[in-house]
């Protein structure tokens, strides 16, 4: 028998109604020519998961990246499909990705339109890059009919999103010591750099019920984020953005503190009791990881910049296209 063209893969930790929803959104694709792989990310083999979907176990919780990874290790699939576990997926949602696909042959990447769950307020449309490293989504809290439009983006949200294998050969996989938070900007940028483009697919809708895992805004969040920021312009920026990411960042630790006051932003939404040290203490240790890492980073770096296609110059111009403000970022 043929592999599949497709296949989804689900990491999950939790399990329950929620990735019940996702899969049986599933069932209802008319893109028929799929397979489902849940990756159980529990470390305890907790999940029930109906028999006829394929499930690996861990003895220990691989992070998102590294699910994947995984679970694509073990296909042929011409085409690899990352969905949330608190995500469910409209009908047309595989026929949507796959259409954009086709758009021309160096579309490796392409992003779904992923609404925040019973609204038609978008929590992506692709993402957006800031001069520090932080990335966000592209069109986040606006109305969905207002990003309507099949287009270039800079790269998806791996929430709901589709890759290519020659595109994933070409560029490896996602970095797995990323754990969980921004290994699909590392991915998407390794991506751009070697000359692979991504298209939006508006049509590929996907409902999410958003950050599930560890909350909208929490100490671990912050944390995985604020380092994972950090080791995507380490690895991917050209040297004259590197230079000046402190300086973008500063910027943004700025905003957080006048949005916070203002009660707005994500630093107003940390959990109650989360004081102004831990926080400190949270950018603290993700500058440390750039010391304690710096080998393995420099590496990466050096590997990638040895395969990229596009030149310094040409890499900051497409960044400046799909930029975000600090002072956006701190808002959001």
């Amino acid at each position: 028998m043929p592999d599949p063209s497709i296949l989804v893969a689900i990491p999950s930790i939790r399990g329950g109604p929620l990735l019940y929803a996702c899969l049986e959104s599933l069932a209802r694709q008319t893109w028929r020519n799929f397979e489902i792989v849940v990756i159980d990310n529990t470390g305890t083999s907790a999940l029930e998961i109906p028999p006829a979907i394929r499930v690996l176990r861990s003895p220990v919780n691989l992070g998102f990246g590294a699910a994947v990874n995984l679970a694509w290790k073990t296909s042929r699939s011409a085409f690899l499909a990352t969905l949330n576990d608190d995500a469910e997926a409209s009908p047309d949602w595989l026929s949507a990705l796959m259409a954009e696909m086709g758009f021309a042959p160096d579309v490796g990447m392409c992003a779904s339109q992923v609404r925040r769950f019973g609204t038609h307020l978008l929590d992506s449309a692709g993402m957006l890059i800031a001069l520090d490293g932080s990335s966000k989504q592209r069109g986040q809290g606006q109305p969905a009919e207002n990003f309507a439009r099949a287009e270039d983006v800079l790269l998806p949200s791996a929430s709901a999103a589709l890759y290519r294998r020659e595109m994933l050969e070409d560029i490896g996989l996602f970095d797995e010591d990323f754990f969980l938070y921004c290994e699909d900007t590392d991915l998407g940028l390794r991506a751009r750099r070697n000359g692979w483009t991504c298209r939006y697919a508006p049509q590929a809708v996907v409902h999410h019920h958003y950050s599930q895992s560890s909350g909208p805004a929490s100490p671990l969040k912050a944390w995985y984020v604020e380092r994972n920021r950090l080791w995507v312009a380490a690895k991917n920026f050209p040297t004259r953005l590197v230079i000046f990411a402190p300086f973008h960042a500063k910027i943004r630790y700025l905003w957080h503190a006048w949005y916070l006051l203002q009660g707005q932003g994500s630093a107003a939404r940390m959990p109650q009791g989360t004081g102004f040290w831990e926080l400190i203490g949270i950018v603290w240790r993700a500058h440390w990881s750039i010391i304690t890492h710096c080998g393995a980073l420099l590496r990466k770096r050096r590997a990638i910049r040895k395969a990229a296609l596009l030149t310094d110059r040409q890499f900051i111009r497409l960044l400046k296209q799909s930029s975000i403000s600090a002072r956006e970022i701190a808002r959001l």
